[in-house]
């Protein structure tokens, strides 16, 4: 994974920025836990170790479509 590690040697706080990369690479707990040789089960501890919220919150003001947006009629 190409991304710079944290300046101070603290297994946990490495530990855990490669859990959240590898999450937000990967996009879900299986492709993240594959990514790390890890099982699942692993990577869920993981997730509870450091308090990972996990999935993220949707972003306010994304690109996502509303219902009206997709629903609308228009010349109705």
């Amino acid at each position: 994974m190409p991304s710079a590690l944290p300046q101070e040697f603290d297994l946990d706080a490495i530990e855990r920025h490669f859990c959240v990369e590898a999450l937000e690479l990967a996009g879900n707990i299986v492709d993240a836990a594959h990514r790390l040789g890890i099982t699942r089960q692993a990577m869920k501890r993981r997730i509870k170790k450091h308090r990972i919220t996990w999935p993220r919150p949707a972003r306010v003001g994304s690109c996502a479509a509303t219902s009206i947006d997709v629903f609308a009629v228009q010349g109705a």
